[in-house]
């Protein structure tokens, strides 16, 4: 069941705006089975701007019920349902805190028809709830008032149901107030991960990478990652849809193919943290580094020619590592040098692998 609404408001300083209408539409998937309109007296001027957009003015309001009066039939019509509003962040907020003000605790859990549009009605120029609805021939009347616009996002919200047609996209966007089945999800994603030293890769619904991690175990590091209630692990835990991992073998691959990964896929929830160049040069100019590798037998192989990182690699054949015209065709060359150089060097200064080979 879902609560489809929009709520117009007297604009103002963040959280200390006041409603001045509401329209929320009961929709069981099908149908609209309840409704609730109502103006409300904010109790407070509204901006001139706003008055402009909607035409709703103070005058208007004199007599409407404060929300303390319609804050019963809000929660017995919301009761159950899930919240929906084209940009619902900012809806639940405005709802939240009027309930806040009164000493209740209003919790629904959510769907945004913006974020479910960006996901199913590709590549439009607009995401704006006029924009979007004429783009897809949808009527409209009175918009930038509480019932026209709450009517307009049932009938994209319609339109959305039936192009979700495994519904994976709805249930994956649906941000859960208590999180309950938002953690039995992140749990099960948990239980496909070795506890093994190397990179976990967290993917959206779309596939795309937006958070990359490391660490000796990234089973307890994705743990911990989805334990946390900081605002930003929070994001990463609602767009979680699927977790893949790399092994490396050793830690210096691990601090080396991060680097790598980083650059080359700028995840959305990673901090950038760009390492100071070194400008030391090896104290050889040709050797290989050989360190531990994924499985037994297998050795993590990284070649310095010139003083300068050619590339890094597995082996588990030893005419590969003494034919070096044959080891290049196995590595895999590293474009920016200058960061693999600073971490292969910090590296060494600080701890050992298993065997450097002078060339």
């Amino acid at each position: 069941m879902y609560a489809i609404l929009d709520i117009e408001t007297t604009g103002g300083k963040f959280n200390e705006e006041g409603i001045t209408e509401i329209a929320i539409y009961k929709f069981d998937g099908h149908d609209t089975i309840d409704q609730f309109i109502s103006l409300v007296n904010p109790e407070k001027p509204i901006q001139e701007f706003v008055v402009r957009l909607t035409g709703i003015n103070n005058k208007m309001l004199k007599n409407a019920p404060k929300f303390y009066e319609i804050a019963k039939r809000i929660i017995e019509i919301t009761s159950d349902c899930i919240l929906v509003a084209h940009n619902t962040a900012f809806d639940y907020r405005i709802l939240s805190t009027e309930f806040d003000r009164l000493g209740y605790d209003f919790n629904r859990n959510t769907l945004c028809t913006v974020e479910l549009s960006q996901k199913l009605i590709l590549d439009q120029p607009s995401y704006s709830l006029g924009k979007l609805i004429k783009s897809l021939g949808i009527p409209m009347t009175d918009r930038h008032r509480a019932s026209g616009d709450a009517l307009a996002t049932v009938q994209l919200f319609k339109l959305l149901l039936e192009k979700d047609v495994n519904k994976e996209i709805f249930q994956n966007s649906i941000k859960y107030f208590d999180r309950r089945r938002q953690k039995q999800k992140l749990r099960s994603l948990i239980d496909e991960i070795p506890a093994i030293q190397g990179l976990y890769y967290i993917h959206d619904s779309d596939g795309k990478v937006i958070y990359l991690g490391k660490g000796k175990n990234i089973k307890a590091e994705i743990n911990r990652l989805f334990l946390k209630v900081t605002k930003r692990a929070v994001k990463i835990q609602d767009k979680s849809s699927t977790i893949s991992f790399d092994v490396s073998g050793n830690e210096l691959f691990t601090r080396l193919k991060y680097a790598i990964e980083i650059e080359a896929l700028s995840p959305k929830f990673n901090f950038r943290k760009k390492e100071k160049p070194t400008i030391l040069d090896f104290n050889n100019d040709n050797f290989l580094i050989i360190d531990k590798g994924r499985e037994v037998e297998e050795n993590a192989i990284i070649l310095i020619e010139d003083s300068e990182v050619f590339g890094y690699g597995y082996t588990n054949l030893n005419y590969q590592e003494n034919r070096l015209d044959i080891l290049k065709k196995v590595l895999t060359p590293i474009k920016n040098k200058q960061a693999a150089k600073t971490i292969i060097k910090r590296y060494l200064n600080n701890y050992k692998v298993q065997k450097i080979i002078r060339l």
